[in-house]
């Protein structure tokens, strides 16, 4: 998919009307258009990586992930420390809205209620995978740093 195809791309690596939060060589943050939460934001990679399922077990995602997960966090505690609970997370194909990896970083309440469904695990179907989990999927395995 080229950058002008995608939305994600477009605000990651072209100057948009979107304003950011964050942003180094890797990621890039800024606010949801539809926030679900007290605070919602987003943080994408630079480089087009369509879905979770994209992301490769390995060194490199791991770390690109984790990185992720810190901004997210860093983001958080500045702007919403009131918030008691905070969730990081990844929508799951079919259930994710865009197709560049996206990272939900919500501080809670949701708004309205009702909205922590679209930000809860569907089990084997999928749905939302906590940011925690899937760095655990992508650990890089023992055997592979010796």
């Amino acid at each position: 998919m080229s950058a002008s195809a995608c939305i994600f791309c477009q605000i990651a690596r072209i100057p948009t009307t979107t304003r950011l939060l964050y942003q180094d060589e890797l990621v890039v943050a800024f606010q949801d258009i539809n926030p679900s939460a007290f605070r919602h934001y987003l943080v994408i990679p630079i480089e087009h990586i369509p879905t979770v399922k994209n992301l490769q077990r390995g060194q490199q995602h791991y770390t690109l992930v984790t990185h992720m997960l810190n901004v997210g966090k860093s983001l958080l505690q500045q702007d919403a420390a009131q918030s008691n609970e905070h969730r990081f997370g990844f929508h799951q194909p079919p259930f994710n809205s865009v197709d560049h990896l996206h990272l939900h970083c919500l501080a809670l309440p949701f708004i309205p209620c009702w909205k922590f469904i679209k930000y809860s695990s569907l089990g084997p179907l999928g749905g939302f995978i906590q940011a925690e989990t899937l760095l655990e999927k992508l650990k890089p395995s023992q055997f592979s740093q010796i």
